[in-house]
């Protein structure tokens, strides 16, 4: 059904071009037209398209002016902008780019490359939009789990965030810290298989109790299953074994020193900082020098003495974090 092809908003001031890329798109995908750039402004907004080809010399606003104001609404910046234009100068293409577009397609147009690009940047869209999506899963899926225990989607933010900044302390790359920032959030999503007698039990758990509460790591993994997606993955490595610690007393596999995930590491270690950090019905804050002479004591037997080293350091951004999402 055509309600079900992409949209493309096609913009030029030449009846004559717009004709001509009617003709090369129509068959493929669903069409807007734009005389000047206001009408395309307009339809833009209105419609959402998921491509805009972009004439450059327009009367009234130019193309770049356009495109600036697109990526200047909240409504319109995520679409991306193809300049379909005559000009060849490299200054203006860098302009192009500087205000936005992704791409640019020269004039007398040639259909194979303008199908050929098209295709290619509607790839592009439907893979964020597939990333987007498995993301907000996750985020979902970690605020499922606070539904189910006593901590707080304030504490789920803070301990992401704080892991975000260790790893990058560590050496990891901002792509790696940033999957384990939205990893993170699932680290205890195996809670959602504890009995509500156990979980929520107000006292001190029974050998037996926390024997089961020991379980959630294993049940947190089988939740998140062996997905393709690389941070469905993380998240059930950290998941799996972010109870682990460094001298092999930790659940529920007992691994020891770095044969415990990095990013497992990460998490446990910002987890028990925020945990003892804050508030609970069961407890006061500890001010943040017990908190870090607990670590340092801990260093070599709970946590890798590396990640405490490097807390320690990066405290100033820890604390603005904390502070930010305060209870």
């Amino acid at each position: 059904m055509t309600e079900d092809l992409p949209v493309i908003l096609l913009v030029d001031d030449e009846p004559t071009n717009l004709r001509v890329l009617r003709t090369v798109l129509n068959d493929l995908y669903r069409l807007l037209f734009a005389k000047n750039g206001l009408e395309a402004l307009q339809l833009a907004a209105e419609h959402q398209p998921d491509l805009v080809l972009l004439d450059v010399m327009m009367p009234g606003m130019t193309g770049f002016e356009v495109c600036t104001a697109l990526k200047a609404d909240a409504q319109t910046r995520h679409i991306p902008v193809i300049f379909v234009t005559a000009l060849r100068d490299e200054i203006d293409e860098t302009q192009g780019f500087d205000v936005g577009a992704v791409d640019y397609i020269t004039k007398p147009i040639t259909p194979a490359v303008v199908r050929a690009r098209v295709k290619t940047h509607l790839s592009l869209v439907q893979a964020q939009e597939l990333k987007k999506t498995r993301l907000q899963v996750i985020q979902r899926l970690g605020r499922a789990a606070e539904y189910r225990d006593n901590e707080t989607g304030l504490h789920i933010l803070r301990m992401s965030h704080f892991s975000q900044v260790i790893a990058l302390a560590y050496g990891l790359s901002p792509k790696r810290a940033e999957d384990l920032l939205h990893a993170a959030p699932m680290h205890d999503i195996g809670k959602i298989g504890i009995r509500d007698d156990i979980l929520l039990k107000p006292g001190k758990l029974t050998d037996e109790e926390f024997k089961e509460m020991q379980r959630h790591p294993l049940i947190g993994a089988e939740i998140l299953g062996d997905a393709d997606s690389h941070l469905l993955q993380l998240a059930q490595q950290v998941a799996l074994y972010h109870h682990e610690k460094w001298d092999g007393t930790g659940y529920p596999h007992g691994l020891k020193g770095e044969d415990i995930p990095l990013e497992a590491r990460i998490v446990a270690l910002c987890d028990v900082f925020d945990a003892l950090t804050s508030t609970r019905p069961y407890k006061s804050a500890w001010s943040i020098e017990d908190t870090m002479a607990h670590l340092q004591a801990q260093k070599g037997r709970h946590f890798d003495p590396q990640l405490v080293d490097l807390l320690e350091q990066e405290l100033p951004k820890i604390l603005e974090i904390k502070a930010r999402w305060a209870e």
